[in-house]
């Protein structure tokens, strides 16, 4: 399942092995995979987190008074059965939006479709509006170029910003090629 991972994704992974092991947990938990994106900082479920107000401290500290059994002394760290479904559910995700990669924002989409793992419950205990932080994290991706291309330049992506705010100024449910048009006649 791992070769699919963009490089980041893998570092996200190695990150919440870290996270567990640094507060004795026996398994990797979906709050670890949530504490690993965040700690990341980088990819596109970081830059979600971010704007919904989620932090590494608060979330850790959230973590840590979650009271998961602790291990004694943990060479490999095995992943909960709800790490597990995350990880399955990103891959969903990541097939669903037609795309041939699993990044940092397909396993912060596969943790929200789990609302009874412990990092959906981590979210809704810093008080995080998960669909807000869905339809963000979609919208990030509609943003961004594919991974294999090349990136926005400054312009082109401050037009694409301007057509989003246009449709939904308008109501519409997505940004389509109109209001980018329209957006391009204006400038």
């Amino acid at each position: 399942m791992f070769e699919r991972f963009t490089e980041r994704a893998r570092q996200v992974v190695v990150l919440a092995q870290d996270e567990a092991g640094k507060v004795g947990h026996r398994q990797v938990g979906s709050e670890h995979l949530l504490l690993g994106v965040l700690s990341d900082g980088q990819g596109i479920g970081a830059q979600a987190l971010a704007s919904c107000g989620v932090w590494l401290d608060p979330a850790r500290a959230a973590v840590a008074a979650s009271g998961r059994d602790r291990a004694q002394e943990v060479t490999q760290i095995p992943f909960s059965p709800d790490a597990k479904r995350v990880l399955e559910r990103a891959l969903r995700e990541a097939v669903r939006l037609g795309h041939n990669y699993i990044g940092t924002e397909h396993l912060l989409l596969g943790l929200l479709r789990e609302d009874d793992c412990a990092g959906f419950r981590v979210l809704q205990d810093l008080g995080t509006d998960v669909e807000q932080l869905r339809e963000l994290i979609l919208e990030l991706i509609a943003t961004r170029p594919e991974r294999r291309g090349l990136p926005h330049a400054p312009d082109v992506s401050a037009a694409l910003s301007r057509a989003a705010d246009a449709a939904r100024e308008e109501g519409a449910e997505q940004v389509e090629l109109r209001h980018l048009r329209s957006v391009l006649e204006g400038s």
